[in-house]
């Protein structure tokens, strides 16, 4: 496969404990995917950076390599079937290497069950749950090999996946019957897999988030609100007087910001956590439960 056509900067000069790994994150042009892209590039990864529209996450690529960093774009829809390979290829071709991948990308479309629709269903699923399902399975024969690799070069290297989930996941929301089975689908794809992998010096774990500020939350709901998915506009946004009530009930007062919640997902990905596997981190402002 071709390399993309992005401005790449290999020669890395930012230190830090990341330095010189090969991370993937998906959905990263806005939101928690890109304070996550930028975190780990601040500690020296070299990051994959993938959204569906391709102008954010040009602009995420050029702050990364403006601050000395190593980025290159792999954009499209993850629910797409060619997708999870584009992405191991292009991380494989760009930095020849994949030390962490980190399942983000997604939204939401919500409904009472009794008015969602088949595709409502079937969309959650996909982005959340069979996205992620299919780029760890195509990232498998990579991360093996790589680790052969290192064994035989006498070097230990832990592989690090981070999944993300919900507070929707682990205790259910109203309204979320379509993300909240995905999302806890991902729960239990997370604990398997760190079965299988730990083989491989592979950590898999998970984090739920609980309220996070994104556009998905931020803006009102107004009828006007909404993202664009492949030409289906989707609204997003949650009422002010609701949001404060919601806010109310976080035990730290207040939402979580994308750069707080993308300290939960960097834990996963230090040395620090090598020993740490299969576990669901939850990042909600100590808020158990909705």
């Amino acid at each position: 496969m071709p390399m993309p056509q992005a401005l790449v900067e290999t020669d890395q000069t930012v230190p830090g404990k990341l330095n010189n790994k090969v991370a993937i994150v998906t959905g990263s042009g806005r939101g928690i995917g890109r304070s996550m892209a930028l975190k780990l590039a601040s500690e020296g990864a070299r990051v994959v950076l993938n959204d569906l529209d391709e102008v954010p996450a040009s602009a995420v690529k050029d702050e990364i390599i403006l601050s000395g960093g190593g980025a290159v774009l792999c954009c499209g829809n993850v629910a797409n079937s060619d997708m999870a390979d584009k992405l191991i290829a292009t991380a494989m071709d760009a930095f020849n290497g994949l030390d962490i991948l980190i399942n983000n990308a997604g939204y939401t479309w919500d409904n009472v069950i009794q008015k969602m629709t088949d595709e409502q269903w079937d969309a959650m699923i996909r982005v959340h749950l069979t996205a992620p399902f299919r780029i760890l399975r195509a990232a498998q024969p990579v991360i093996r090999a790589l680790n052969s690799a290192d064994l035989q070069a006498n070097r230990r290297v832990v592989r690090k996946v981070v999944n993300v989930s919900s507070v929707s996941g682990m205790f259910g929301n109203a309204g979320q019957v379509n993300y909240a089975a995905a999302k806890a689908g991902i729960m239990g794809l997370t604990m398997t897999l760190a079965k299988e992998w730990g083989r491989f010096n592979t950590t898999v774990n998970c984090v739920a988030y609980g309220l996070i500020k994104t556009r998905a939350t931020s803006a009102t709901s107004d009828g006007d609100a909404a993202i664009d998915i492949e030409g289906r506009q989707i609204k997003v946004g949650v009422n002010p007087d609701l949001m404060t009530m919601l806010e109310r009930s976080i035990p730290l007062g207040q939402a979580g910001t994308p750069e707080e919640a993308a300290g939960a997902a960097y834990l996963f990905c230090i040395p620090e956590s090598d020993y740490v596997s299969g576990q669901t981190l939850l990042c909600t402002g100590g808020l158990t439960g909705i």
